[in-house]
């Protein structure tokens, strides 16, 4: 995985920091029974909230980050006749595809790209880089609005929410069973958790993260072409295409949105062989575009 999301960033350090306090306040001995078993009645409730609790946490505060991180000025009051275009298209879109309006925000870079996010459908933000504006024509902009409107209206941030729920609470769980094992059955450690326990916990959740997140990843491509059908249906076809192609163009060029910040916007990253595509978190543009032309 080339980039991470801010999503799956601020989802870790949530998960990170809960882990050391639980560990800290002694929480987590509830989860030995009698010193000799691991109760895994409380260890499923503990990996549901603390599973599911990370990934809304991160979620709710999605737009916040996004704003803080892109330096997204909203556009409360359009300002020129660029800014009004804006906000007047996605009121369009967002009426054509049934949500609640999103705010609608611009970022200073000159990587043509664009990110929707926000913890509901009518709780969303649609933001566009001053490099898309000034290198793509208005049929195109109109075109990539779409799609970014066709993620609120998808419910992709949600969607994607419950899937890192999901996957957080077996990678918490699993990471548990496989260090009381090792602290069990390999160290013959018989009585409460020792260190194996925690250090075999921390290994299992490493890997079991990045193995989940192969789950959480293809996901992400899968709404990225729901998102390019739904940006041809409120703009057109045509221009979904010309967009992806101007996009494709500038493919060679570095991105300049920040790391954590590449899973949500439009373009993402080049075409990916072996193993590392299993880790992206785009399509390859050609793909795309090839979806588009052959209708699917």
């Amino acid at each position: 995985m080339k980039r991470i999301a801010l999503f799956l960033a601020t989802n870790l350090a949530i998960i990170v920091v809960l882990s050391i306090t639980l560990r800290i306040l002694g929480v987590e001995q509830i989860l030995d029974e009698s010193g000799t078993g691991l109760n895994l009645n409380a260890l499923l409730i503990f990996a549901l909230v603390f599973g599911f609790g990370g990934s809304f946490i991160s979620l709710a505060i999605s737009k916040w980050m996004a704003k803080k991180t892109m330096g997204v000025k909203v556009i409360e009051q359009p300002g020129n006749p660029t800014e009004q275009w804006l906000v007047d298209t996605v009121r369009r879109q967002a009426k054509q595809a049934g949500i609640g309006m999103p705010e609608v925000g611009v970022f200073d870079s000159p990587d043509p790209n664009a990110f929707a996010t926000g913890m509901s459908k009518n709780n969303a933000l649609v933001a566009v880089s001053t490099g898309l504006m000034q290198n793509m024509g208005q049929d195109e902009v109109e075109a990539v609005l779409g799609h970014e409107v066709s993620h609120v209206a998808n419910g992709d941030m949600v969607t994607l929410a419950l899937i890192q729920g999901v996957v957080n609470t077996f990678v918490i769980f699993l990471a548990r069973v496989i260090g009381h094992f090792v602290d069990r059955v390999v160290f013959k450690n018989e009585e409460g958790h020792g260190p194996a326990f925690w250090i075999a916990t921390i290994v299992a959740e490493i890997v079991l993260a990045i193995l989940a997140s192969i789950i959480v990843m293809w996901f992400s491509r899968q709404r990225e072409f729901r998102a390019d059908t739904g940006g041809a249906s409120l703009s057109s076809r045509d221009k979904m295409i010309s967009a992806l192609e101007r996009l494709r163009a500038a493919q060679g060029q570095p991105s300049q949105m920040p790391d954590q910040m590449q899973a949500f916007g439009i373009r993402g990253g080049g075409v990916t062989q072996g193993l590392k595509r299993l880790f992206m978190t785009h399509p390859p543009l050609e793909e795309r575009i090839m979806a588009l032309k052959s209708g699917r």
